[in-house]
């Protein structure tokens, strides 16, 4: 029976990306729910930070860490395979929650932006969440089978995208592009997956503050006009609450999209 308090409390989500806003934030929320946490970035001493903050706010019950964390690239095979054996850790065999959140932005058009990013963008943002969809989906397949479904309980793969994955922006088209190609990816894992009891759910978040923006390499001016003219924009933690709701129903409930965006926000 799941707990109204505490959804989450048997599962263990593994999250991308968790080092600063969307997931960092969505970390906090899921361990408030209850959850056990694998936590990925680049920046191991933010991952440091954020495991001792979860573990002061959020302290289990028999006093032992809610959290592990796993620092490098997430499009790199070798952490991806890491970060998926990392749940033995926290006394399960594999997540039955992964958050594909791992990205970055692009200032620009096909174009006008920088073609010497495009490389990393396009492995970063497209290839590494294929390759951690691949991983993830077979070991949640692997569980479910191993499971009485819908009895035994929810696995989710839940993957992050954007509104200009839905409606290209020709201000960042290339990394539009991207999210488009992530789009279609989560599509088609859902139709794969979720006959097998795998839920695979799509979120696409339209402008949300966070140091996205200046690691994306928006005019500061301009794009900050544009979040004062719709203000109040979306928070990292108003997704993180969203996908806090999407993986707390029942194993039979699947939510397969949401399109999140600030009230004001007309386009994209």
């Amino acid at each position: 029976m799941q707990s109204i308090t505490n959804p989450l409390e048997s599962r263990i989500a593994l999250i991308t990306g968790a080092s600063a806003g969307i997931g960092c934030d969505c970390a906090l929320h899921l361990a408030s729910l209850g959850a056990k946490l694998i936590l990925n970035a680049r920046r191991e001493k933010k991952l440091t930070e954020l495991a001792q903050r979860i573990d002061d706010q959020y302290p289990t019950a028999d006093g032992s860490s809610r959290s592990v964390i796993v620092a490098g690239d997430a499009a790199d095979q070798s952490v991806i395979d890491e970060m998926m054996n990392a749940s033995t850790q926290l006394g399960a065999q594999t997540p039955d929650i992964v958050v594909v959140n791992a990205g970055r932005g692009l200032n620009g058009s096909v174009m006008t932006s920088d073609t010497t990013q495009w490389e990393e963008m396009v492995r970063t943002n497209l290839l590494g969440a294929a390759h951690l969809i691949r991983s993830a989906g077979s070991k949640l397949v692997e569980l479910q089978e191993s499971r009485d479904w819908p009895e035994g309980g929810a696995s989710d793969l839940v993957i992050l995208g954007s509104t200009v994955g839905r409606h290209i922006s020709p201000f960042s088209s290339m990394y539009g592009s991207t999210k488009f190609a992530v789009n279609s990816l989560a599509e088609a894992a859902r139709r794969e997956l979720g006959p097998k009891g795998v839920r695979v759910t799509l979120i696409e978040p339209g402008i949300v503050r966070s140091e996205f923006q200046q690691v994306a390499g928006y005019d500061e001016q301009k794009f900050g006009e544009l979040m004062d003219s719709i203000e109040p924009v979306l928070t990292p933690m108003d997704i993180a609450r969203s996908i806090g709701f999407i993986v707390s129903q029942p194993a039979a409930v699947h939510i397969c999209d949401a399109v999140i965006r600030p009230t004001r926000q007309e386009y994209p």
